[in-house]
Parts: structure tokens; sequence; C-alpha cells
């Protein structure tokens, strides 16, 4: 997928592709044999507050989930000044389906005014457990802000909830 496909593809959800990122990114720094859904809140952890955590069937799901995200993103700094972070990407085609990791990489993108992670129902936000458990379109995707002080998970949890947490050590 070239940089322009990914533009095209993650503009009807609200980012604005900036650039491609090559190479290794900065991450918050967790304990050996963490990992940002096994830590705990002594190592930085945050998590979605209760009210926010939708069932993947509740009809409220793409406002819960789209709030949550932004409330914490706001809230634990993922943003910089011109609202840019890194985006978990896959830069495979639909025919490379039977690659495995080769293309996955980050990209900068910009949020911009008009967003919508969930309704938009952008294929880089699909949720391959979410499809396990109901037919509807659940997001999961990871970002880290630009300065890789703060790691964000949306998620879908094996008991059927889609929640986010951050990673601010």
């Amino acid at each position: 997928m070239t940089d322009g496909d990914m533009a095209v593809a993650l503009k009807p959800a609200g980012f604005r592709f900036v650039q491609r990122v090559y190479g290794e990114i900065r991450t918050p720094e967790l304990p050996p044999g963490y990992s940002p859904a096994s830590a705990r809140p002594e190592h930085g952890r945050f998590d979605s507050r209760p009210d926010e955590v939708a069932d993947v069937d509740e009809p409220g799901l793409a406002d819960k989930v789209n709030a949550s995200w932004y409330r914490m993103a706001v809230d634990h700094g993922l943003f910089s000044e011109e609202r840019e972070f890194l985006l978990a990407v896959d830069f495979a085609l639909p025919e490379d389906e039977d690659v495995e990791g080769e293309y996955r990489g980050w990209a900068r993108v910009r949020l911009l005014d008009e967003w919508d992670v969930v309704r938009s129902e952008v294929a880089q936000f699909r949720s391959s457990m979410g499809d396990l458990l109901t037919e509807r379109f659940v997001p999961e995707f990871t970002v880290v802000s630009l300065d890789g002080q703060v790691l964000m998970n949306t998620t879908v949890w094996g008991k059927g909830t889609v929640s986010t947490i951050a990673i601010r050590p």
C-alpha cells in the first residue's frame, strides 16, 4: 500500500495521513514481561471509566468508544500542538492477506476537526477479535504520542467489551 493509498484509507475516520514512519519508534517503557494489556496502575496504566466501556453489541458503542478514546487522548497528552500522533497501521493490500507482519508499521497522522473512528468503519481499525464476537464493525487500534511518552490501545476484551487503555508512566 502506498502512502497515497493510506491517506485515502484513513481519511473517512478523520485522520489526515502526514507521513510513513520508518524505523523504530519510542514507546513508554514497561517492566520486562509486561505488555500494555498486562500493565498495572503502578506501571502507568489508565483504563476507560466504567461508564465508557461498551459491549460489542451495545447500540451506543460508537459514541462510548469515540468519546472515551478522545477524552483519554486529551487527558493523557497523546496529541501534539497540531493534534498529531503515531498510528499503528498495516500497509498490506487485501490481496496480501497471506503475508503476516512484514507490512505492519506506523503512520504519523493528524486528527481532523470532523472525525469518527467507529462509524467510519475504516478497515485499518477493524478488530479480528471483534469479528469473532459479532457481525457489526468493532474497532481496535494502537496510537503513540510523537514524544513516545503515551501509548493508547483501544481493544476488544475476551468478555466482549471494548475500551481504551493508556500507558503513561
